[in-house]
């Protein structure tokens, strides 16, 4: 599903909402990482001209070559910027005009200055220093390299120690939007989420609000641990709307660990696919977002809509987080699954070509916009 005559529809209902938006808040964490966005070449001209690997497959090849010899292989720095799926999507928020607050690991005792630019657009409260990452980039893809040593201080320990339960319970507690996310690389979090759950959430106000989770990538966690999390996940249920946002990888380890299989790699298949992981999870909401379009799952329903895929992105970290900021931007402000998918594939969307988070505004021009989405069709 996706036709101007829907893009301009939604566009029009997102523009009407744009004002509720500057009065909702947001409470996002856990995690924080320096990116460095990279190159890896393939064939260097002079110390200024080269050409990169434009795929993970030729990287995959020449890194085989290599098996019992060795290789030596160049990264060129494009870009160093604030990471992790929570300031991410944080930032993100605080572009559509969100009052966001932000717990995290970006520096203690003082921030990390390339967090400092977001610290201006939010409240941010960091209890420990954040990871690095090392971000490959490719037309098709990205491998991140991430050093996670510090992320074992995001715990509920610190966050008492450091924050305080009676700030982290008054900001949890009075917000529109609560996002946990990259549930993989911080160890502690599950032991965090059980924390909330028996000493925060029973005071906590009367109303459902949304939550959001990601798990981000958990290939490398056991199925324990994965059950888990799937378990509090649901838990959050009794006292919010909860999301769940996977992209196209998660959903099939997710689907693994149910025993599902997809049956073909369509998006109709993958929506039921989808349907049926849902049918598994306790929760108001499942996402799931490939890079050429997204769905999301509620009450059995499934809504499926193509984004402006673009074949030569400039720039692909973060795109899933902005996809999940979009998301939930159209659920808070009301609007239905189909519209607020869109406004999630427009979100990434414009990430991807500029590497900036949109704002209402932008996001209603680029909906407008015919000549991207056709464009952008592969």
């Amino acid at each position: 599903m996706n036709t101007p005559e829907f893009r301009a529809q939604c566009a029009q209902r997102l523009a009407a909402q744009a004002p509720k938006a500057a009065r909702m808040t947001a409470f996002v964490g856990l995690d924080g990482f320096v990116d460095e966005i990279l190159h890896v070449v393939d064939k260097r001209e002079n110390a200024e001209v080269y050409h990169r690997l434009p795929t993970i497959a030729q990287l995959g090849q020449r890194v085989s070559a290599a098996a019992g010899k060795s290789a030596n292989l160049e990264l060129v720095n494009q870009v160093t910027k604030l990471g992790g799926n929570g300031p991410i999507m944080a930032n993100a928020l605080a572009s559509f005009g969100m009052k966001v607050t932000y717990l995290g690991v970006l520096g203690f005792p003082n921030l990390h200055p390339v967090f400092m630019p977001f610290a201006e657009r939010a409240e941010v409260i960091s209890i420990a220093d954040p990871g690095t990452t090392d971000a490959l980039e490719f037309d098709d893809g990205k491998i991140m390299i991430g050093k996670h040593g510090t992320l074992k201080q995001m715990n509920w320990e610190n966050i008492i120690a450091r924050c305080g339960r009676d700030r982290f319970a008054q900001k949890f507690g009075s917000v529109d939007l609560v996002g946990f996310v990259n549930w993989t690389m911080l160890p502690y979090m599950s032991n965090i989420w059980e924390s909330i759950l028996k000493e925060v959430c029973p005071s906590l106000p009367a109303g459902r609000r949304t939550i959001f989770f990601d798990l981000a990538d958990p290939e490398k966690r056991t199925r324990e641990d994965i059950l888990r999390a799937l378990d509090l996940i649901g838990k959050f249920e009794k006292f919010f709307h909860v999301i769940l946002g996977l992209n196209e990888k998660e959903a099939h380890e997710i689907g693994e660990v149910f025993g599902l299989t997809a049956k073909a790699a369509i998006p109709e298949a993958l929506g039921e696919f989808s349907r049926d992981i849902a049918a598994k999870l306790p929760i108001s909401t499942l996402v799931v977002h490939p890079t050429a379009y997204a769905l999301a799952v509620t009450k059995g329903n499934v809504s499926i809509v193509e984004g402006p895929y673009t074949p030569k992105p400039f720039i692909t970290t973060g795109a899933g987080d902005h996809f999940n900021s979009g998301f939930c931007l159209g659920k808070l402000l009301g609007l239905d699954d189909d519209a607020s998918v869109l406004t999630g594939v427009t979100t990434s969307g414009y990430y991807v070509r500029t590497g900036q988070s949109p704002s209402i505004p932008q996001l209603v021009d680029m909906m407008k916009d015919s000549a991207t989405w056709e464009k952008g069709r592969v």
